[in-house]
């Protein structure tokens, strides 16, 4: 990278970081990277929440209108949406984000402006206390293994 002191750092990473300019997206096995100025990330979220009570109301142009909304504001945030499931009880939400946003950041902004606009436009909503539990389910994915960064980071040290 321009400016690197110390580019041993990013010897590893020849074949995948072949071009620097501030918005490369980097393709490998199928995979982007994201290079910005500083960092070079990909941040993969498995995210599942659900209606309060598990109630079933996530359905029909109510589904239609909650996919419109996850789009959005992932559009806004620029995270991009891997896989979206949307099941009458639950959500299974697979995005990438940037290393800025807190994957619970993901969840709340999402529940905040959906329960908000469904509510609004879907008056069978407003009968519930509130449309989504206080609970969600997170995890990270990716495809570097545990054992590729630890020998990683042994050569690294050796060095």
């Amino acid at each position: 990278m321009p400016g690197m002191k110390n580019r041993s750092f990013w010897a590893g990473w020849g074949q995948l970081l072949t071009n620097y300019d501030d918005t490369t997206i980097i393709t490998d096995m199928d995979e982007k990277y994201i290079h910005e100025q500083h960092s070079i990330h990909h941040i993969l979220y498995h995210i599942i929440f659900c209606p309060k009570r598990r109630r079933k109301v996530l359905v029909g142009p109510v589904h239609d209108r909650l996919k419109q909304i996850i789009e959005a504001v992932a559009d806004e945030h620029q995270w991009q949406i891997v896989e979206l499931a949307i099941q009458p009880d639950h959500v299974h939400l697979f995005i990438q984000a940037n290393p800025y946003t807190l994957p619970t950041d993901i969840a709340r902004l999402i529940k905040g402006r959906s329960s908000h606009e469904l509510r609004q436009e879907f008056a069978h909503l407003m009968a519930m206390p509130s449309l989504w539990t206080r609970s969600a389910f997170y995890s990270t994915a990716g495809f570097v293994s545990q054992e590729t960064i630890q020998h990683y980071i042994e050569r690294q040290s050796k060095s």
